[in-house]
């Protein structure tokens, strides 16, 4: 199964993980699980920490990519293709806007999506497969 980690998935499994579900860590230990983050939430983090609605404790935002990549998670570029389709999924069923085009990185691959986030539920109709 390939997982694509919301932001917070992400935050939590490199430096929170009793946050995660059981199902999440089960999952994430599985052979043959493929987990991976997008520079997507890598963006978010940057801003959120720019504009202090995050505080990361020892490390970066500029350390988090390798972070990902020593935890086995494959870092994936946001495709051209990916963000010139967005405007094709609903923004009324969620309006943060890093969290939409992470469902549609999940979407446009086929990717479940691990988040705990219940608002993305609503787009399961278009696709999205979600793991918590």
């Amino acid at each position: 199964m390939t997982l694509l980690l919301d932001t917070h998935a992400f935050l939590w499994a490199a430096m929170d993980p009793q946050r995660l579900s059981g199902t999440v860590k089960a999952t994430l230990r599985e052979p043959g699980s493929d987990a991976r983050v997008s520079c997507v939430s890598f963006w978010e983090i940057s801003l959120k920490l720019a504009v202090g609605k995050l505080e990361l404790t020892g490390t970066t935002p500029e350390a988090l990519p390798d972070v990902a990549r020593q935890m086995g998670f494959e870092v994936v570029p946001l495709a051209e293709r990916e963000a010139a389709s967005f405007h094709l999924l609903p923004r009324e069923l969620h309006r943060d806007p890093f969290d939409r085009m992470l469902a549609w990185q999940a979407i446009c691959h086929g990717w479940t999506l691990v988040s705990r986030d219940p608002e993305l539920r609503g787009y399961s109709e278009h696709g999205l497969r979600l793991l918590w």
